[in-house]
């Protein structure tokens, strides 16, 4: 599987891709940039809006429009209007912020949060605990936690068909999951799904429609590896970027793999001789993805 460097956008950590099929359009945020993209792939048309802090996800809403997570808050917004607040998951925990966030299949929103490893102007700042949980807000803003406050660095987000959900510490190089109650309210039951791949850590996923986890290896990993429903890993889609961060299945029969990447903490040498990170890429696959779920 080769991949195809579709939009050279050098996004200096982009995160949280999704498919808008009606719009046959890509929607992603660059954290540190403080930006939201759209980019439709078959007419190269990119649009870009700033967000009012760090944006670190963004989700599909019913009603249209989108769910936004910034640094400490989630915020409701349609493009070209306002972020309007809806939630606020920790608001006594300054030092931290949310990281990944994404719509569950019963229509919440899912974020996780993290200690902060940003400066107010984007660069790196030191991390000294693993204190992130995973958090649901329903349509109504009720924000539930659902987890201890025990991750490092949490990434990926998936909701399988057996009802398990899966979840990843990128500082701990380990994938988990989890049993997800009936109700989707509740988790119980956290396991090793896969730990230990030596190429790069875990960032964002997706799943496809026979449940294999598709984990972007960022931190040198240069690839997304698909791994099997049982953990096992099956393959792994090369890429020419180091640092690929998040993926999501798009295009007219959701067969085309699209992955963002990042060129935070990297080398004035390196960008030089490596124009390519932090671009968006594109992999032709033999499966096919599921469509978003939308919030509401």
């Amino acid at each position: 599987m080769a991949a195809e460097l579709v939009l050279p956008v050098q996004n200096i950590v982009g995160e949280s891709l999704i498919w808008h099929a009606g719009e046959k359009a890509l929607f992603w945020v660059d954290i540190v940039e403080k930006r939201i993209h759209r980019f439709e792939p078959g007419s190269g048309l990119h649009d870009l809006w700033p967000t009012p802090d760090f944006a670190t996800s963004i989700g599909l809403h019913k009603d249209g429009g989108f769910i936004v997570g910034l640094r400490r808050e989630v915020r409701l917004w349609t493009p070209d209007g306002p972020f309007e607040v809806f939630a606020a998951p920790e608001p006594d925990a300054p030092d931290n912020r949310l990281n990944e966030g994404r719509v569950a299949p019963d229509g919440s929103f899912w974020v996780a949060t993290m200690q902060t490893n940003l400066c107010p102007d984007g660069s790196p700042k030191a991390m000294t605990a693993s204190r992130g949980a995973i958090y649901r807000i329903d349509p109504s803003g009720t924000v539930s936690r659902l987890t201890p406050h025990e991750f490092g660095i949490p990434n990926t987000m998936c909701w399988t068909r057996d009802g398990r959900f899966l979840t990843a510490d990128t500082l701990l190089n380990e994938i988990y999951a989890y049993d997800l109650a009936a109700d989707g309210r509740s988790l119980s039951e956290k396991r090793i799904f896969h730990a230990g791949f030596s190429r790069g850590l875990p960032d964002g996923s997706c799943l496809d429609a026979e449940d294999g986890l598709w984990n972007c290896r960022v931190v040198g990993g240069a690839c997304v590896a698909r791994f099997a429903p049982g953990g096992e890993l099956a393959q792994a889609a090369e890429l020419p970027a180091t640092w690929p961060t998040s993926c999501a299945f798009g295009g007219g029969d959701l067969s085309t793999l699209f992955v963002t990447s990042a060129r935070f903490t990297m080398s004035a040498g390196h960008l030089a001789a490596n124009p390519q990170e932090g671009g968006l890429f594109a992999v032709d696959t033999s499966v096919r993805g599921l469509p978003e779920n939308r919030f509401g």
